[in-house]
């Protein structure tokens, strides 16, 4: 379900959400308060597939949402994107197979919620561009929730932490206040169908 409703209130125990960033050698893993990258070092083909599957399945057993990025579609004739596209099944697959509710969140989305834009690094050199937003997304984690992702895999562990609170902000437990013009990206989110707060008044956090 997309919804554009982002303004909820909280209710009930907090809710554990963790946020996945998949990547082929280094998936991002986080809750609102930690972050690690599941690095499966020289393994290639199905039992890097299956290295991914099985560590991600034990992390997230407990989970009351997972809120995973979406596919990059410009991407598509880069190497390994076909490997990543099986990656992405396997792991929704067996979320879906455990009962475990998934959001799917589009690239833009994740910046705009760190960031407050889309492509916030674009008065950069176009060669640079990418790279340079990813440092802007890691250094809003650690301005904002404290959280220090250093070493390696540090940017996908801070994609990560920036979907968990998403996904917290839109059950309606928001860890740090946000101004909308942060969290108008929950609206381009694709959320699950699953128990959360209706209420339409403000959180006041916004």
């Amino acid at each position: 379900m997309n919804t554009a409703d982002t303004a909820t209130t909280p209710t009930g125990p907090t809710p554990l959400v963790i946020g996945l960033d998949l990547s082929l050698t280094s998936t991002g893993i986080a809750g609102v308060d930690w972050a690690d990258a599941l690095r499966p070092g020289n393994l290639r083909g199905h039992p890097r597939l299956d290295w991914h599957k099985r560590e991600i399945t034990d992390r997230v057993r407990r989970a009351d949402l997972v809120v995973l990025e979406g596919a990059a579609y410009g991407h598509g004739a880069q190497a390994g994107h076909h490997e990543l596209g099986g990656l992405w099944w396997m792991v929704t697959q067996t979320l879906w197979e455990n009962g475990i509710p998934y959001a799917q969140v589009p690239p833009a989305s994740l910046k705009i919620y760190a960031c407050g834009v889309a492509n916030p690094a674009k008065d950069h050199p176009k060669q640079v561009r990418a790279r340079a937003a990813k440092g802007m997304v890691r250094d809003a984690v650690a301005e904002r929730y404290g959280l220090e992702c250093e070493g390696p895999g540090r940017y996908d562990k801070a994609d990560a932490a920036v979907l968990a609170h998403m996904g917290r902000d839109w059950l309606g437990h928001p860890v740090v206040a946000l101004p909308e013009r942060h969290r108008r990206a929950l609206a381009g989110v694709t959320w699950p169908q699953m128990q959360r707060p209706t209420t339409n008044e403000s959180t006041g956090l916004a």
